[in-house]
Order: structure tokens, then sequence, then C-alpha cells
């Protein structure tokens, strides 16, 4: 049931309308599809990605507040979360404004690495719409790639491209302090360190991993889409933080 639902709602349609764009671009270039079909997600999704960068950048403003309540009211948990919520309410901001957009954007996102993933070599006929023409040919050369086999240089392209998105997102944000010899565990800062060391290290180093085990397609979806955010992130930040 779940299976069929995924395929109808999010899998056929992406899968349709790279076919679409791969009859229609010259030579039938699969790497030009890609890369459009990228983008055009991209621009679906701006709102949503620009609702849930500024509200990320609308909290960050608000560190030194919270910092300020924790050393009044850190004794009372029970008053810090009622004064950080009133902060919350007093500025306009919700703490969970940013992830909902995240969570939407969420689906797509896999269901594109997935039409990629599979692989191109062959066009299913079975799930095409009626107005979809099957193309006339697959080009899966790109650039000096060839996109069904494997790609180190495209595979590294996307890590990096994605450490340096997550180095400009996070990178407003002050490292949180090392610990202090005798200070107790905090489990919120705890998490929150080794979230930061994740989302800056690890995932850069997994996205190359998975994007070199599965295609060079993968790994170009992976570099375009990490490219694009990086663009869409400059973007907001010069038009301002306003979480609205």
């Amino acid at each position: 049931m779940i299976s069929a639902i995924w395929n109808v709602s999010v899998y056929q349609p992406l899968y349709n309308v790279l076919m679409l764009l791969i009859d229609n671009l010259p030579g039938h270039s699969v790497g030009l599809a890609i890369i459009v079909l990228t983008i055009l997600v991209k621009v679906v999704l701006y709102p949503l990605t620009a609702k849930s960068i500024r509200a990320q950048r609308a909290m960050k403003a608000l560190e030194p507040d919270i910092k300020k309540l924790k050393e009044d009211h850190g004794h009372d948990k029970k008053k810090l979360a009622e004064h950080t919520m009133a902060l919350y309410q007093e500025k306009g901001v919700s703490p969970f404004s940013g992830c909902l957009p995240m969570l939407i954007q969420l689906p797509i996102v896999i269901g594109l690495y997935w039409v990629f993933s599979r692989g191109l070599h062959e066009i299913d006929i079975s799930i095409l719409y009626r107005f979809v023409e099957v193309p006339a040919g697959l080009d899966m050369h790109f650039l000096f790639f060839d996109l069904a086999a494997k790609s180190v240089l495209l595979a590294v392209v996307a890590g990096l491209a994605q450490y340096y998105q997550t180095d400009i997102s996070l990178g407003a944000q002050a490292p949180l302090p090392a610990k202090k010899e005798g200070e107790k565990a905090n489990f919120q800062e705890d998490f929150a360190r080794s979230m930061q060391v994740q989302m800056r290290y690890v995932l850069p180093v997994m996205i190359s991993l998975i994007a070199y085990s599965t295609s060079a397609a993968v790994a170009l979806y992976w570099a375009t889409s990490n490219i694009l955010s990086i663009i869409q992130e400059l973007l907001i930040r010069r038009k301002g933080v306003s979480p609205k």
C-alpha cells in the first residue's frame, strides 16, 4: 500500500518529468536533464527552503537571549521553558518552523535519488504517462563523464559541495564551547556538538561514498543539488533574515 502510494505520488511523476526532459533536450542528454530537473525542483521548493533558512537564522539571532535565560533560570526547568516560549512568542519565532519545510522536501529529495539510483540505461515504458513519448535515445555521456558508470571526481565534488553548503549554513553559529574541567555533562549541548561534527564532516563523506557506490548520475544530482543549495543560501542571506 505504502509502496504503491510512493510510486504514484512521487517516483512516477519525477520519472516522467525526467523522460520528458530527455526527449526534448538537445542530444537526449541525460546529464543535462538531471541538471534541469534538479533546478526545477529547487525552484518549486524555493519558498519552503527560504522559510526554513530564515527560521533557522532567526533562531540564531535569539541565542544571546536564550543564553541569558539559561543563566537566570537554569536551575528551574519549568520557568526556563515558560520564559523561553514567551520569548519566542514575543519575537514571532517558532522553534519548529524550520522543520516542517524540510520534512515536506524530504520525499521529493528521496524520490530524485531513487530515480537516478535505479538506473536510466533502460526506459520503463510501463510507468510513462500517455502524453510522455519514449525518448528516441539516452545519451549517458555528459562532458567527459559516463553517467552509467562510477565517477570518483563527481563523487568528490558532491561531497565538497555538501561540506561547503553545511559550512555556510552552520558557519553563522558560533562553535559550542568545550566543556570545562569538572563541569557536569549537559545532554543538550553534547548532542548539539555531536550533530555539528556529523553535519560538517561525516555527512559530506557519506554523500561522497553513496554517490560513488551508485553511479555518476547520482553523483551529478547530488553535486548539482548542493551547489544550488549554496546559491539559495547566499541569496536568502542577502535578502535578510526575517522569518516571515
